[in-house]
């Protein structure tokens, strides 16, 4: 057993499940490391705590004297919990956090010392900005870049580091963060919905939007990872062949959690109690070897940082159970990816989930108000819906057999169509008081019991409405929510303010009653959304036509996806909500262009070097072995060998011709690399490598696979799916 794939196996044999101590109550321990109102009683000044809590609930600012008796509360908390570091933590656009500790440590004249933390330390940093994405914002040698202090997002203690999470802008104010755009467009949706809700309650000062993520992801015993260059460096397997047992069996999904894993969850969601992250569920994902867990609904901007904050979690506590944690979204072919279901809806201030149906008709007319709307929303920018989840990744798993298909549409089931039907035939203007009774008794009053016995699920489906919230099944396992959350939040407020505008022109211009407006106004967004809603499978050529004709778009690539990002339409909408400039815009547009392009270029690169200098020499010395063979046979029956060695030799011949055509396949793929890596322009290097590099992966890979059927098992160098996928 001579290569790192027998030592790796042989690892894990001795592999048992690390001790995790667990409390007794988890309740006990939510939040112990994060300063939140509890701590903040405790720890500021009443002048303090209430600058605080308005910052966090009205969105006003903090005076700097005030952030002075903040930052001295926080130190003293996080002293006393063992921290030693503080650190602005932020979400730059990698994709991954950032952080730069700094220690409560400052020297006097005399040769002292204390631990100190100031106000200025805690509202604003200039961290270097010169090596993060900027898209052309500024130039490299403009290293300038400020994070300043997210009060609605709280601190907290991350081993002995006081993290404190915060924007991230450049020098001349443009956003460089995923966090900047998120929380200007939830206060555009806020001030949208807010204006909305008060048709049907007055008392109404504040809509939040919730979400709950749902995290996908695989676990690899460590030493198999490590054996594997292209799950250590892309985060995926660029080849391999299909292991005889997949997941056709369905064994795994909602299985007994193995024990090893089973630790490893309970040790991770010890740590997210302590940091106040809500993980609720746990369970075996389809595939083998993939999991998932879920948390609480929380408000979108806290929800997103800790979804950020859990992914980093994950890596570290997966090390120390000798796990690597994988979250691209197709680590495996031919098993299922992974997703981060983004379960998205919009509560009031006064307790309502403007998407839950309520005991009475008017609960219900607002229900609808805002279900129609968000239905009319991704209707009016599903081609930026598709672009906000477009990645590398996220390429292979979208239209794959397990996952909604890159045409986005709209799942809300039978019984809610009948209701949209219904009201699709109200009658134009004012309502008779006939059919305003039989609207409201027949139709908008049964919604509840509608919904409670509405078991509809549709697994194909981009965005699927469960019940009291829109589930956005189409984001990657890898995203950062705040990038479709930034958008479907800006579009849902774009559209509830041209609702309220329609609606009450209704009222003032043609004397209608509220009711009556409302009806009228969402009769035609039932008439205008149409198309958006489909309740079939997602799949095949069927689909694809029928979308074709109601002009919905079908983007199967990123490069194509994201050039709705710069559309006129949407720089308007961001301009118009003053969530992002047109720079802005311009910017995340080049930045993920030029990842998706970096993304293809590496992933090449480890693809050519593991074929070259992994597949081919173990191929070839099992040839020679055969070539022996075969000579040997020759040596002792002479001319009749023959008869003898013909299985030998055709696979010395198919071994050959697996060979030459890897071999073509890579120089050809360099020579197509060579060429796009001379292109300047960002987007068509990204078109270039999607269309004349990546096609040469799978042919690349169906050869170097098809030798790994070939190959003695005992000399093949790679870690194979069968080792990868069942061990546990």
């Amino acid at each position: 057993m001579p290569t790192l794939r027998f030592h790796a196996i042989k690892e894990t044999f001795n592999r048992v499940p690390v001790p995790v101590t667990e409390p007794e109550r988890r309740s006990e321990i939510f939040g112990k490391n994060v300063f939140n109102e509890a701590a903040m009683r405790q720890y500021l000044t009443k002048d303090s705590f209430n600058s605080v809590m308005d910052a966090i609930e009205k969105g006003s600012k903090i005076e700097r004297h005030i952030a002075d008796h903040i930052s001295t509360g926080m130190k003293e908390w996080s002293i006393a919990k063992g921290a030693t570091h503080y650190t602005h933590w932020f979400q730059p656009l990698t994709g991954a956090t950032a952080e730069k500790h700094d220690a409560f440590f400052e020297t006097m004249e005399n040769g002292q010392a204390i631990e100190k933390f100031g106000g200025g330390q805690l509202v604003q940093q200039e961290p270097d900005a010169s090596s993060f994405p900027n898209g052309g914002i500024r130039n490299t040698f403009e290293a300038r870049g400020y994070t300043a202090w997210d009060p609605t997002s709280p601190a907290f203690i991350y081993g002995t580091t006081l993290c404190i999470p915060t924007v991230f802008v450049s020098y001349t104010g443009e956003a460089l963060d995923y966090k900047t755009p998120l929380l200007r467009a939830l206060q555009s949706v806020d001030n949208a919905a807010t204006a909305v809700a008060k048709y049907f309650d007055k008392n109404v000062t504040k809509v939040n939007a919730t979400l709950g993520w749902e995290q996908e992801y695989f676990l690899v015993d460590s030493a198999l990872a490590l054996s594997r260059p292209d799950i250590s460096l892309a985060g995926r397997t660029l080849l391999g062949h299909s292991s005889a047992k997949g997941q056709q069996l369905d064994d795994h999904y909602f299985g007994s959690i193995p024990a090893r894993v089973l630790n490893f969850m309970r040790h991770l969601e010890t740590e997210c109690m302590l940091l106040g992250i809500p993980v609720k569920t746990r369970h075996n994902e389809v595939a083998p070897n993939q999991f998932e867990l879920a948390p609480i609904f929380e408000e979108t901007n806290l929800a997103v940082d800790h979804n950020s904050l859990l992914m980093d979690l994950m890596h570290k506590i997966a090390e120390k159970h000798n796990f690597k944690v994988l979250f691209h979204e197709k680590p495996f072919a031919n098993v299922n990816g992974s997703g981060k279901h983004n379960n998205w809806s919009l509560a009031t201030n006064t307790g309502v989930n403007l998407l839950g149906p309520g005991s009475t008709p008017m609960k219900n007319l607002q229900f609808l108000t805002f279900f129609i709307n968000t239905l009319k929303a991704v209707n009016e920018h599903e081609e930026l819906i598709r672009a906000s989840i477009a990645s590398a990744g996220n390429d292979h798993r979208l239209g794959a057999n397990e996952a909604p298909p890159a045409i986005i549409s709209a799942f809300i089931g039978s019984q809610l169509t009948e209701v949209l039907d219904e009201l699709e035939k109200v009658t134009s203007g004012k309502l008779s008081p006939q059919e305003k009774t039989d609207l409201k008794l027949n139709v908008v009053g049964k919604i509840p019991e509608i919904l409670l016995d509405n078991t509809d699920r549709n697994r194909t489906s981009p965005f699927a409405f469960t019940g009291n919230k829109f589930e956005f099944r189409a984001v990657g396992s890898t995203a950062n929510c705040a990038n479709p959350m930034t958008v479907l939040n800006a579009i849902v407020a774009r559209q509830l303010i041209d609702f309220k505008v329609e609606v009450d022109a209704l009222i003032k211009g043609k004397k209608m009653k509220k009711d009556d407006a409302i009806f009228n106004v969402l009769r035609e967004y039932i008439k205008d959304s149409k198309r958006i809603r489909f309740e079939g499978d997602g799949y095949g050529e069927a689909w694809e036509k029928e979308a074709k004709k109601r002009g919905l778009s079908n983007h199967k690539t990123t490069p194509q996806a994201l050039k709705a990002k710069i559309s006129k339409k949407t720089i308007s909408l961001f301009e118009g909500l003053g969530i992002m400039s047109k720079i802005e815009v311009e910017a995340r547009y080049e930045i993920e262009m030029e990842e998706y392009t970096l993304r293809i270029q590496i992933e090449g690169r480890i693809l050519g070097d593991i074929a070259r200098n992994h597949v081919i020499p173990t191929a070839i010395r099992y040839q020679n072995i055969l070539i022996e063979n075969v000579q040997g046979l020759k040596n002792i029956y002479g001319t009749d060998f023959k008869k003898f060695s013909g299985e030998q030799m055709r696979l010395i011949e198919q071994i050959s011709e697996h060979i030459a055509k890897i071999n073509k396949g890579i120089t050809e793929m360099i020579d197509e690399r060579k060429k796009a890596n001379k292109i300047e322009n960002v987007e068509k290097k990204a078109f270039a490598y999607c269309d004349d590099v990546r096609p040469y992966f799978e042919i690349i890979r169906y050869h170097c696979d098809k030798l790994e059927l070939l190959v003695d098992d005992e000399i093949w160098p790679l870690t194979k799916y069968r080792e990868l996928l069942f061990t546990k």
